[in-house]
């Protein structure tokens, strides 16, 4: 394939070539009628893009084959047969996905260290979840991917089930063995899809981890927004094999995706892709000796440390993304949270993700010296300035088999059962009915259905006098739980 050709970047320059006025959506008549005063910080290309298909590009029903091009080209790019855009981010995307492999009330195998997304998309779509656990990190508190193993004996347990979904990367940047994985489930005919949104840039260079499609997945989502090149909200679906049908994904996808699909989303996934193919390989070997000396420099840094290769020869994780700078800062006396706060308003530095141990910072193709210098100057200031950040009550971290809790109820028959708001101090042993998430990174702590116990209600009330987010709950500053009434029956 011609990888020179951006089907939708061209026909999108033609639009604006021809002078076309449309008279339908957007309202603005691409930036015509924007204030002045949002064109001056948003910029007025950004309007002048923002086309509707049906009003110029394309459109999927009634095509002149612009999107399809496209989606070909980026399936060659990266080894899948399929490819389909969608631009409502990878959190619908893995509902979608979801639904494809399994309809309401059949089992579907879940790596409990889900972003709520996924959690959202059992209570949306009304499948049964199997809980695979990760396996924890006592030390660094931390959870990585299920083992292959782990995943063959609940297929045993549950041989009904319809597929399996596999978080990989992590927010953490730590791996799956997503052959493995995908071997057992081939074992049982029954699909892998793997939620690879922070695994976008994997397909281009061979020193980074196993890409879903060369490790055998069925269905993997990419959120291109995330380590590649697109704006947000980017999303893409990449398929293979027969277990799940492009016509059922299709299907699905037409069911949850937006009909105003943003062509700024599918122009820049179209260039992201030329990119990639012509110098992704140049600019990703760039980025990875930018993470190393990154990495290096941190480590020398009294207080600070980051994760590297250890965690995979320990025997932890499968693989680690080297672009993903972890960094663990309990020895400074803080918490991660704190660091992330302290980075942005005195070195203006935001970070990608934080908890109670550590931060995050993701490397791209798009860093250069002058951001490899800021992160570094900021993280040498923030260990010498450390011990001028106020302490905070201690978040009460629970042992990792305590995060695993009893599923009485199905998530989506407690979410919208009869429910009760109880204090803090008398929900231990109650049916949660609403999901909990510190955030970031957004994995429940307690998903509806599970039963709430002393150890998780002392974990996030700690969490929240420290200063943890907690924005799903009904109540974020846990004094009060919504549960099940009692007398609602449980089903799981």
């Amino acid at each position: 394939m011609d990888h020179s050709r951006v089907p939708v970047l061209e026909a999108l320059e033609g639009f604006r070539r021809r002078g076309d006025i449309a008279y339908g959506p957007p309202g603005h008549k691409q930036g015509r009628g924007v204030d002045p005063r949002v064109a001056e910080i948003v910029g007025l290309d950004v309007f002048r893009s923002d086309v509707l298909s049906l009003n110029g590009l394309d459109d999927r029903r009634q095509s002149q084959g612009v999107l399809s091009r496209a989606q070909e080209l980026m399936a060659d790019a990266v080894g899948a047969e399929h490819a389909f855009f969608s631009t409502c981010g990878s959190s619908l995307s893995v509902k979608t996905a979801m639904l494809a492999a399994a309809g309401p009330g059949e089992k579907l195998l879940l790596s409990r260290n889900a972003h709520k997304s996924v959690i959202a998309a059992v209570v949306v779509n009304g499948v049964e979840p199997i809980w695979v656990h990760p396996k924890f990190d006592t030390e660094r508190h931390l959870a990585h991917p299920p083992e292959p193993d782990d995943v063959r004996r609940r297929l045993r347990e549950h041989p009904d089930a319809k597929g399996m979904l596999l978080i990989t990367p992590t927010d953490w940047g730590s791996c799956a063995d997503i052959g493995g994985v995908a071997r057992v489930c081939h074992e049982f005919d029954v699909p892998v899809i793997v939620d690879e949104a922070w695994g976008a840039h994997l397909p281009f260079h061979p020193a980074l981890p196993a890409w879903g499609m060369d490790a055998e997945a069925d269905l993997v989502v990419t959120s291109v927004h995330k380590m590649g090149g697109a704006v947000e909200q980017s999303s893409v679906f990449h398929l293979q094999y027969d277990r799940i049908s492009p016509e059922v994904l299709k299907q699905r996808e037409d069911l949850l995706g937006t009909t105003s699909a943003s062509s700024l989303v599918f122009a820049t996934l179209d260039g992201w892709r030329r990119h990639m193919v012509e110098q992704g390989h140049e600019l990703l070997e760039a980025a990875i000796r930018r993470a190393e000396r990154i990495r290096a420099a941190v480590a020398e840094l009294p207080g600070l440390r980051p994760m590297g290769r250890e965690v995979v020869e320990e025997g932890l994780t499968a693989d680690l993304d080297p672009l993903k700078l972890v960094i663990d800062v309990r020895k400074l006396g803080i918490s991660g949270m704190q660091a992330a706060e302290w980075l942005r308003t005195h070195r203006h530095v935001d970070v990608g993700g934080s908890d109670t141990c550590r931060i995050s910072a993701s490397i791209t193709h798009a860093d250069d010296d002058e951001t490899e210098a800021a992160l570094v100057d900021a993280l040498a200031a923030l260990v010498e300035r450390a011990d001028t950040i106020e302490r905070r009550p201690p978040v009460h971290l629970p042992e990792p088999s305590a995060l695993e809790l009893e599923q009485a109820m199905l998530p989506r028959e407690a979410f919208f059962a009869p429910v009760e708001h109880v204090p803090a101090e008398r929900a231990a042993g109650r049916i949660a009915a609403e999901m909990i998430s510190p955030y970031p990174p957004g994995v429940p702590v307690v998903a509806p259905g599970e039963v709430v116990t002393d150890e998780v209600l002392d974990y996030l009330r700690s969490g929240v006098e420290h200063g943890v987010l907690i924005p799903d709950a009904e109540d974020s500053s846990v004094r009060t739980l919504r549960v099940v009434a009692r007398g609602a029956t449980a089903h799981a």
